[in-house]
């Protein structure tokens, strides 16, 4: 006679959910291809932009950090800046979609015989799944302008993008922002015009 699973062995099987690893993030930067200062910089939210909030703040600490990296030196006085970072982050849904189950469980019947008359089969399969959440993909953007203060002309320009799962890779919004604005900044100023994938 078959034994029905224990409760604690569906706990243990509904808790086998599907891992998401980073996914890989889309970088374009456009430049003039002239050298450029390494000086003051002052970070501000990009004009005609909704990014504002908690989120923004934590990608602006981040292009704070690269662009600090890279030699360019945050503006805390009130002498004006030689160059200004214009920051604009926007996440978009994509639409919601259903994971699959992660565990299924079959259940057969099995047979049995009794009484004087013979015996009765009885057969079956019964299938069904544990766990399945309903999760939501974003589209996920960090685009940043770095402008000439004295004439207010773009010298670089670089959007990266990629697409996340709701409630995974990562965790921690500060890790994501951190690892979006190491992207942009890859190897900078970067290759004009043209589209890199940083894993």
């Amino acid at each position: 006679m078959k034994k029905p699973l224990s409760i604690a062995l569906l706990v243990a099987l509904g808790a086998c959910a599907p891992t998401y690893r980073p996914q890989p993030i889309d970088v374009t930067r456009y430049h003039l291809g002239n050298p450029m200062e390494r000086t003051t910089v002052a970070i501000e939210p990009m004009a005609n932009t909704d990014s504002f909030g908690p989120e923004y703040q934590t990608y602006s600490d981040a292009v704070r950090a690269e662009l600090e990296r890279l030699g360019y030196v945050q503006s805390v006085s009130n002498t004006p800046s030689g160059y200004i970072a214009a920051v604009a982050f926007r996440r978009v849904s994509k639409g919601a979609f259903k994971e699959p189950p992660p565990v299924t469980i079959g259940l057969g019947g099995g047979s049995y015989s009794g009484g004087r008359r013979g015996g009765v089969g009885v057969g079956g399969d019964v299938g069904f799944g544990i766990g399945g959440k309903t999760r939501e993909l974003y589209s996920t953007e960090l685009w940043v302008q770095l402008r000439r203060r004295s004439d207010n002309t773009t010298v670089w320009e670089g959007r990266a993008t990629t697409d996340n799962v709701s409630g995974t890779d990562p965790a921690q919004p500060a890790v994501a922002a951190a690892r979006m604005a190491k992207a942009l900044f890859k190897d900078f100023p970067g290759e004009s015009g043209i589209t890199i994938t940083v894993k």
